[in-house]
């Protein structure tokens, strides 16, 4: 299986991550996406990628916009010239904890859609309360031939089959697919199935059930699987068949 969003090279790995990656391994997660939330996050996650033979993307998370360079792709050139990279995210609109103006985060997710542009890369988004908004900039800067996935999707069935049928997105299913009160996530699911998602964890963050309260590490994928595999009627299989197949892809 492919974890297509973690964040092994955050600080909270620190003690362990060696041996975070072989638990993984050992868990049939095979391949690890950690993905770069600032300039600085970023290049830890490309230097941790290259590491431990892992893949990385690189870019401005909403939450950090408000600190993001004038010149953006000036700024991430250099590591876009590694091969660990793979995608340019995480990247989008965050109105939920607000933590830069919303000019701000505007003018910085244009910004990375024209880098990702330029660059033929694909996109990992984030959106949290802010879906009028975020599709209305797509509309206008995500051109066609464009890839990307929305990560931790939480939406309706609605909002999935505008973001997979509108935009061509894949959305990522983590964690939260495994909470009891994600009804409506699992309705979205159904609603867009198999080929339009792909697997993550977002960890440290978001542990599933059975884990919940403990760190979120790669090497609990395969709970968020065997949740896809019960909503969707297929079996962990076919569903790690399938969404490995689109995570690839799009990622390459």
């Amino acid at each position: 299986m492919i974890d297509t969003h973690c964040h092994v090279h955050d600080a909270k790995f620190d003690g362990d991550r060696e041996r975070t990656i072989e638990r993984a391994a050992a868990a049939g997660v095979s391949r690890l996406l950690t993905v770069g939330c600032d300039l600085a996050d970023s290049a830890r996650a490309v230097a941790i990628a290259k590491r431990f033979a892992l893949s990385a993307s690189a870019g401005i998370h909403p939450h950090e916009a408000k600190d993001a360079p004038a010149d953006v792709a000036a700024a991430f050139a250099p590591l876009l010239e590694q091969s660990a990279v793979v995608a340019i995210g995480e990247i989008g609109l965050d109105y939920f904890y607000d933590h830069s103006p919303h000019d701000a985060q505007h003018r910085v997710l244009r910004a990375q859609l024209q880098l990702a542009r330029d660059r033929r890369l694909p996109v990992i988004f984030h959106q949290r309360d802010a879906f009028d908004d975020f599709c209305a900039i797509l509309r206008e800067d995500f051109a066609p031939g464009m890839r990307g996935v929305v990560h931790c999707f939480t939406g309706n069935a609605e909002q999935a089959r505008v973001l997979t049928g509108e935009f061509g997105l894949l959305l990522g299913i983590g964690g939260v697919i495994t909470f009891g009160n994600a009804t409506a996530l699992r309705e979205a699911v159904r609603a867009v199935g198999i080929d339009s998602i792909v697997l993550e964890t977002d960890c440290p963050y978001l542990a599933p059930v059975p884990m919940r309260g403990k760190r979120n590490e790669p090497s609990f994928l395969p709970y968020v699987a065997a949740k896809v595999s019960d909503v969707l009627e297929a079996t962990v299989a076919q569903i790690a068949s399938a969404t490995d197949r689109n995570a690839t892809a799009l990622f390459g």
